[in-house]
């Protein structure tokens, strides 16, 4: 009896031990399974739409008049609905009867206890200012101002939430033989909750994100990030591919659409890593034999560097 006891407990032991990794594994394979398949639907979805562009109204108030703002509302019950099945479409007010959640972890581990209700919340730079990470200040860097929209929200027939930011304003392909900011091309962001409200609510797990730039001809990027290298770790872009292979067999250097998605969502990327010499961020993308796409994250530029540039790698799943 004491053998068996003994054995027993082992066992328990053992479970208790090797159960929530197994169950964690599971639960990665599952949101892996549905990420994509969401990319799948959401990106057919779009590109059956005519133009992403000019959807709802969008006014500021007065002394006399309030404020109208009806541009994400409108682009999915009068654009993405048509193209993409929907079971329930919310406003910013009513976010929560989509089941978007009312906090969330970022990336780096912070607890965001309030969502993002327009499309600057997600990243103050669309607005031309920004707050340090660690809450300085706040610097004006450049002069490009943002069309702010509050959010919308939907369900998807296969039960995901979705939080749909929308700039009506976007534009198409402008000026990229040289370098230019990519706020004005984002048409369209989404946050998307794999299992709605549920746990663990964390980004890169059940959360994730995806972008839409351009409104004809439209990309859609749908980035996991994994892995940013350290400060010091500056390398040229023919050596980022290596840097990411090297930490991991299953990660690889971002194109330049990836890491503006990346930029977009500033909010869900924002951790305890400074952004200090990290302005410059490659990306797989080339532009011609002499020179490739760097990413300033400090505030949304694509930039052209030749092969000698070093810059810092920020590697995303395969």
């Amino acid at each position: 009896m004491a053998e068996i006891l003994l054995s027993l407990t082992i066992i328990g032991v053992v479970a208790a031990i090797t159960l929530p990794s197994l169950t964690g594994n599971i639960n990665e394979r599952t949101w892996n399974t549905q990420r994509k398949a969401l990319y799948a639907r959401m990106s057919q979805a779009i590109a059956l739409m005519p133009a992403l562009n000019g959807y709802g109204t969008l006014t500021e108030g007065n002394e006399s008049t309030s404020a109208v703002d009806t541009a994400a509302e409108t682009f999915v019950t009068e654009g993405l609905s048509k193209v993409l099945k929907i079971n329930n479409i919310c406003d910013s007010d009513h976010l929560a009867d989509c089941g978007i959640p009312t906090q969330f972890n970022n990336i780096g581990g912070d607890v965001v206890s309030t969502w993002p209700q327009t499309f600057v919340a997600l990243n103050g730079m669309f607005n031309g200012s920004y707050e340090n990470y660690d809450g300085s200040s706040v610097n004006v860097i450049w002069t490009y101002s943002q069309t702010d929209t509050k959010v919308a929200a939907f369900e998807t027939a296969n039960g995901e939430s979705v939080a749909a930011y929308y700039n009506p304003y976007c534009v198409g392909n402008f000026n990229e033989t040289n370098e230019y900011y990519i706020q004005p091309k984002v048409c369209a962001n989404f946050i998307y909750d794999l299992n709605g409200s549920k746990g663990p609510n964390t980004v890169g797990k059940d959360i994730g994100f995806m972008t839409v730039f351009y409104p004809t001809d439209s990309v859609v990027v749908a980035p996991h990030p994994s892995v940013r290298l350290a400060t010091n770790q500056r390398v040229v872009q023919a050596e980022a591919g290596a840097a990411c292979f090297a930490l991991d067999n299953e990660t690889r250097v971002p194109n330049i659409h990836e890491i503006a998605s990346m930029f977009t969502n500033r909010l869900l990327m924002k951790s305890t890593i400074t952004e200090t010499g990290t302005n410059g961020i490659w990306s797989g993308s080339k532009y011609s034999a002499s020179y490739d796409w760097l990413f300033n994250w400090a505030c949304g530029k694509c930039m052209l560097k030749d092969h000698a540039w070093t810059g810092n790698v920020w590697c995303i799943n395969r």
